[in-house]
C-alpha cells in the first residue's frame, strides 16, 4: 500500500512540477519574443530559427527554474493533500509522514542531478551553439528588411529612412540615416542612393550609400562633408539585442563549463587566453561555487516544502503559491548577496553562497520534524486569529 501510495505521490509531483516549470518557461519566451518584435519583423529570420536560439539559452533558464519548480511541485501535491484532509486519513491509517518522504525525496534528487547536468556542461553547451547558430543566420539568412516611408529602428541607436525601398535586391533611395552610436557625436546622412548588403565573412550588415551629405553634430559644433561612397556597418550583436544575456564573441566565467573553470583555477596562466584579469579571477571562484549550490537547492527547497505545505492546512492555495514563492525570493536574494560579495572578496564563495542552503536545510529539518510530531502551527489558524479582532471592530 504504502509503494502503491508512492507512485501515485510520485506522478502527481511529477505533473505539477512540469506544469510549473513549463509556465515559467513560457512566460520568459512570451517576454523575449515581446523584446524581439522588431526583430521579427525586420529582419528575415524564420520562427524556427529563433525557437532553436531559445533552445540553445534554454540551460540558462532551467539552471534558475528547476530549483523553484521542485519546490513548487513537492508543495503543491503536499498542500492538496493536507487541504483534503489526505494526510489525516493517511494518519489515522498508521502511515506516518516519514513513509511518504521517499517520493518527494527521490524527485529532488533526480531535480538535482539534472540541475548540475546542467549546471556542469550543459550550460556552456547551449552558449556554444548559440555563438555558432548567430554566425550562421549572419552568414546565410539574415537580411535587413525596411518599409518604404517609415523610419525603422531596428538597430539601437540608429534609425533609417527610405522614399523607396526595393528588398529584394537591397536597393534604397533617397535615404536619411541618424546615427547615434557613438557617445561623443551624432551624425545625420543624407544620400540620394544606397544599397543593402552583407558581409559573410565578418558577420555585418552593411549600408552602402552614394551622392549624399553628412551632417556632424559634436558638442555644440555642426560640420558637413560630402561623399560619393559612404559605408554604415551594423553589428549582428547589437541587432541581437533580444538575446544580450551574454557576450556573442568573448567567453565570460559564468559561459564556461566545470572543468574549464576548474582548469583556470589549477592554472591561473591559462587566463591570458580569455583575457581575464584578476576581477574575472575572482568571478571564476564564485561561478564554481554556484554550479554546486544552485543544483543543491533542489533538494533544500524541496525538504522544506513539506513542512511549509503542512502548515498551509485549510489555507486557500493561490495565497500558499505566493508564500512558496516568497521563500524562493529571499533564498535567491541571499544567493545574489553572496556572490556579491564573493566577487568583492568580502567573504569567501564557499560561506556566501552556501550559507542559504544550509540555513534553509536546517529550517526544513525541523519543521519536519515538528510536522511528523504533530507540533506545528498551521498559518491559517495565526491568519484566523489575526484577521478577527480587525473583522470585530469593522
Amino acid at each position: 500500500m504504502v509503494t502503491l501510495l508512492n507512485r501515485q505521490l510520485f506522478k502527481e509531483i511529477f505533473f505539477l512540477f512540469s506544469l510549473c516549470l513549463g509556465s515559467l518557461v513560457c512566460l520568459i519566451v512570451i517576454g523575449r519574443f515581446l523584446q524581439l518584435r522588431d526583430l521579427l519583423l525586420g529582419l528575415d529570420i524564420s520562427f524556427l530559427d529563433l525557437l532553436l536560439l531559445f533552445f540553445y539559452m534554454s540551460p540558462f533558464f532551467l539552471l534558475l527554474l528547476l530549483p523553484v519548480s521542485c519546490m513548487l511541485g513537492v508543495f503543491l501535491t503536499l498542500l492538496r493533500m493536507s487541504t483534503d484532509r489526505e494526510l489525516v486519513a493517511l494518519k489515522s491509517a498508521g502511515i506516518s509522514l516519514y513513509r511518504l518522504i521517499p517520493a518527494p525525496l527521490i524527485f529532488c534528487i533526480l531535480c538535482t542531478a539534472a540541475t548540475m547536468f546542467i549546471s556542469f556542461y550543459g550550460l556552456s553547451w547551449g552558449i556554444d551553439h548559440f555563438r555558432a547558430r548567430v554566425v550562421d543566420l549572419a552568414r546565410t539568412k539574415t537580411q535587413l528588411v525596411l518599409q518604404p516611408g517609415v523610419f525603422n529602428k531596428q538597430f539601437p541607436g540608429l534609425m533609417v529612412y527610405a522614399r523607396q525601398v526595393d528588398n529584394s535586391r537591397g536597393l534604397l533611395e533617397h535615404v536619411i540615416v541618424e546615427d547615434q552610436t557613438r557617445d561623443t557625436a551624432t551624425a545625420t546622412i543624407l544620400a540620394a542612393r544606397g544599397a543593402i548588403s552583407t558581409d559573410s565573412d565578418q558577420g555585418v550588415i552593411m549600408i552602402v550609400l552614394e551622392d549624399g551629405h553628412v551632417y556632424r553634430q559634436e558638442q555644440d559644433r555642426i560640420s558637413v562633408a560630402s561623399f560619393e561612397r559612404y559605408q554604415v556597418r551594423l553589428n549582428l550583436s547589437n541587432l541581437l539585442r533580444g538575446f544580450e544575456l551574454f557576450d556573442l564573441f568573448d567567453a565570460q566565467p559564468r559561459e564556461l563549463s566545470l572543468n574549464a573553470l576548474r582548469e583556470l583555477m589549477q592554472h591561473p596562466e591559462l587566463m591570458e587566453h580569455y583575457h581575464y584579469d584578476l576581477k574575472d579571477y575572482r568571478k571564476i571562484r564564485v561561478e564554481i561555487q554556484k554550479r554546486w549550490a544552485l543544483p543543491a537547492a533542489c533538494l533544500v527547497l524541496g525538504l522544506i516544502a513539506v513542512p511549509l505545505a503542512c502548515a498551509f492546512e485549510g489555507f486557500d492555495r493561490k495565497y500558499g503559491v505566493f508564500f512558496a514563492l516568497a521563500i524562493f525570493l529571499i533564498y535567491y536574494s541571499f544567493l545574489s548577496f553572496g556572490i556579491s560579495l564573493g566577487e568583492t572578496e568580502s567573504l569567501d564563495p564557499r560561506v556566501g553562497l552556501w550559507l542559504p542552503n544550509v540555513a534553509l536545510a536546517l529550517l526544513g529539518v525541523i519543521g519536519f520534524r515538528q510536522v511528523a510530531r504533530e507540533k506545528s502551527f498551521r498559518i491559517v489558524d495565526l491568519a484566523r486569529n489575526l484577521k478577527w479582532p480587525l473583522w470585530r471592530r469593522a
